[in-house]
This record gives C-alpha cells, structure tokens and sequence, in this order.
C-alpha cells in the first residue's frame, strides 16, 4: 500500500471507531483485536493484513472498502 492509501485506512478506521462511539478498547474486545495493535495501526506504526482488517470492518458494521474511500 502506498503511503496515501494508509493513511485514509488509518483515519477512517479512527472516524468510524468514533463514529460507533467505540474506544480503542471496546473496539478490540469486539474485534479480538489487542488494543495495543488497534492504536499501532492508527498511529501508522503497523498495517494489518486482510484477515484483521475485514474482522475490524465487521465489528464497526462497515465493509472493508470503505476503510480505503476517502471521506468527503
């Protein structure tokens, strides 16, 4: 991924963490997740592979895409 499609990722996980009005830690006790990973990929520290990123889509109620289309 280039660094322009990782950072929609990682800004549009943290506006639809917020959206669904989950913390960090609520949205890894959902997901299955650890806290720790959520937040290294928020920060741009770590990028997930496919399988994470459709359990994270599926605990905040979206589909994957939409953590790559930019957010008007």
């Amino acid at each position: 991924m280039t660094n322009s499609t990782i950072n929609i990722f990682r800004n549009n996980l943290k506006y639809y963490r917020k959206k669904c009005g989950f913390t960090q830690d609520k949205l890894s006790e959902i997901s299955g997740i650890s806290s720790d990973y959520l937040s290294e990929i928020e920060r741009g520290k770590r990028t997930p592979g496919f399988k994470r990123m459709d359990l994270i889509a599926k605990s905040l109620g979206i589909e994957v895409y939409q953590l790559f289309k930019p957010i008007e």
